[in-house]
């Protein structure tokens, strides 16, 4: 099992230092941005470590991690035509320096079509990643699931399968299946997951070179504080929220996907005592993943021995 979570890079030792933070929680798998998720200032790679962190994951037999855009790129914008082609560019230096930091794997939110309409920002989704993606790029884009919040597009398997029709070069391309985001969208992953998997599969398989299942490149395993189908995005620690443990370990031991990643987002736990505080809950998430028996007083003892 490859389960690990999302770490900063941040301070003198960047990627070395979210190497450690992921050995820190007993993960052997890890996400990261390559700087600030809310916008484009970045470190030359040369300042990233990269060289020292690839050393430490090796000794610790670390052999895959996952990168992620920033949130600030939205391929969709079909209103302001500078926001677009930033977006464009900002994500062509993305897959380079996910490249040069030996990831395979770039994550990406299609975008928000801000009113403009589905068709119309799957076009320009299309358009971008066809500005970027050559038959050489190394990098697999992975078009993360959505949960339907705004004017978001992949909300739905048919929209993902609607950008991999229009892509020149689809074999670039990847999916990143979130389960806050996919139960949101109102997919019956509690309940009905074997059959939301098949409907994935013949979706997306429908498509010249496409092999359904086989896309899912990464998978961020998260629970929700929100009903099914409230396309709201708010995610909850494992096991606490409305999706809860026993669907979310389905996913996790499915053998379909034993050797991809699963990346915890789940949300800091935050003191009661002193709002300023919050504490990663990734350590004891990845204990109780593995161990296979959901604790009821986990958020207790982050709390406990944080003290």
């Amino acid at each position: 099992m490859k389960i690990g979570s999302h770490v900063g890079m941040s301070g003198k030792e960047m990627m070395l230092g979210s190497v450690k933070e992921a050995l820190s929680y007993g993960a052997n798998t890890f996400m990261l941005y390559t700087g600030a998720p809310q916008n484009t200032r970045r470190k030359d790679v040369s300042e990233l470590c990269i060289n020292e962190a690839q050393a430490l994951m090796k000794e610790y037999g670390i052999d895959e991690f996952v990168v992620h855009a920033p949130y600030i790129i939205n391929l969709a914008n079909c209103v302001k035509s500078e926001t677009y082609q930033i977006a464009v560019e900002f994500l062509e230096v993305e897959l380079q320096r996910t490249e040069a930091m030996g990831s395979k794997t770039l994550v990406l939110h299609p975008g928000s079509h801000v009113g403009e309409g589905v068709e119309a920002g799957v076009a320009q989704i299309i358009k971008g990643i066809n500005s970027v993606l050559t038959k050489d790029t190394n990098v697999y884009i992975a078009l993360e699931t959505m949960a339907g919040k705004g004017s978001e597009i992949g909300r739905s398997f048919e929209e993902l399968a609607m950008i991999y029709d229009g892509v020149v070069y689809n074999d670039k391309l990847r999916v990143c299946f979130d389960t806050c985001h996919t139960s949101d969208a109102g997919y019956d992953i509690i309940h009905d997951y074997d059959g939301v998997m098949e409907q994935f599969d013949r979706i997306i398989e429908t498509f010249d070179k496409i092999i359904g299942k086989e896309q899912i490149a990464v998978f961020h395993i998260n629970d929700s504080k929100n009903e099914p189908g409230a396309g709201k995005d708010r995610h909850e620690n494992f096991g606490f929220g409305h999706i809860g443990f026993d669907a979310l370990m389905q996913v996790v031991k499915d053998e379909n996907f034993a050797a991809i990643p699963k990346i915890l987002e789940t949300p800091y736990v935050k003191d009661p005592e002193n709002a300023k505080k919050s504490y990663p809950p990734y350590a004891y998430e990845i204990a109780m993943i593995r161990n296979g028996v959901f604790d009821p007083d986990m958020i207790e003892k982050i709390l406990r021995d944080n003290q």
